[in-house]
């Protein structure tokens, strides 16, 4: 059975989620038709939470149409949306904009209730974050939206939505063992307000597997943009042979286990404070044992302390949550889209009126 979390108010989640981002189109041609297949096949096997956004292009879509095509299935689904307005837009954005972005996700959903819309600022040098997240907060109490979240927020600026009175259920952060930033201040915040972590990245892209196990350090034009961006994850943690070592300890623990360095990756955030999930972004359904495999394999104290051993080594990344990615003119921030919002021809994607 794949374990599950129960949030304080009975709302129930798998332990391990179905991410949408590689559906936009980002990771390869996406077939319609087999990705609603394997969104089935997800369901089956007790994976029954789904991750997406208002900003992943025809994935709120595809996830409508396997509602429409398996609608049994479809009430056992839990879908996580997201509300990310446009960079340009950020001084601009009124209740109107907040409620048509949100209206056209359960549009795109066929649903009447969104069951949690995480929240993303772009730039907190445009200072209304929090009357923005009172926004969503008002959907919420109107009855469009379930639970409010947050994604990719640092500690000081989620606390001041906290203060201001917006119910925060879970907060979407990246979280590996490479990427250990939410270890450091905000873990400790969420435990005090009840806040639980949806941890994102926690097998680097596909970097913490044996396909990487005593390769040479890749140069010149990576696959996608994912792994561009935890190539730098690595280079911050502290470089490719510190990172080989950590494939070592992966590789021997999965070993001793009967499993595999991803999963054990996996699992090794899944035990960590605060966490309710961890979000795995398939291609499809090659690995669903494995991911199955991640809810319910145990780690034990050696384990633990094989990897602490070589993540103690670290350097970085430095900071608080997607503070680097943040510096729209850093290593991390010149790879970020800030306008997804805005459709192909340059129009925006919410008409105001």
């Amino acid at each position: 059975m794949m374990p599950r979390h129960r949030f304080g108010d009975g709302y129930e989640i798998s332990r391990i989620i179905k991410g949408g981002w590689h559906l936009a189109g980002g990771h390869g041609t996406v077939d319609p038709a087999r990705a609603v297949a394997d969104m089935a096949a997800f369901v089956e096997a007790g994976i029954t939470t789904f991750d997406c956004a208002d900003i992943y292009t025809g994935v709120e879509a595809l996830i409508g149409r396997f509602r429409r095509e398996h609608p049994g299935l479809a009430r056992r689904v839990q879908v996580h949306t997201k509300f990310v307005p446009d960079l340009p837009d950020l001084a601009t954005v009124d209740r109107r904009y907040v409620e048509r972005i949100v209206d056209r996700s359960l549009e795109r959903l066929g649903v009447e209730r969104l069951d949690l819309v995480q929240f993303h600022w772009w730039d907190f040098a445009v200072p209304r974050h929090v009357e923005v997240a009172l926004e969503l907060d008002r959907l919420r109490r109107a009855g469009k939206i379930a639970h409010v979240g947050a994604t990719n927020f640092d500690t000081a600026h989620l606390a001041e939505v906290v203060a201001a009175g917006v119910p925060i259920a879970a907060h979407q952060v990246q979280y590996s063992l490479l990427d250990d930033r939410p270890a450091r201040q905000l873990v400790a915040f969420c435990r005090e307000q009840g806040i639980a972590l949806l941890c994102y990245g926690t097998v680097a892209g596909g970097f913490l597997s044996e396909r990487w196990l005593g390769a040479a350090e890749p140069c010149g034009e990576l696959a996608n943009r994912s792994l561009v961006k935890y190539r730098l994850i690595i280079e911050d943690f502290g470089g490719w042979p510190l990172f080989q070592d950590l494939l070592t300890v992966l590789a021997q623990i999965a070993a001793r286990r009967g499993s595999d360095i991803a999963t054990v990756a996996t699992r090794a955030i899944l035990d960590r404070d605060q966490v309710a999930a961890a979000i795995v972004g398939a291609t499809g359904v090659a690995h669903l044992p494995a991911h199955e495999r991640a809810a319910t394999l145990c780690l034990d104290d050696a384990d633990r302390a094989a990897l602490t051993a070589v993540t103690q080594r670290r350097r970085g990344p430095q900071g608080d949550v997607y503070e680097l990615e943040r510096d729209r003119d850093g290593r991390h921030g010149r790879i970020m889209k800030y306008a997804l919002n805005t459709l192909p021809d340059g129009s925006p994607a919410v008409r105001r009126e």
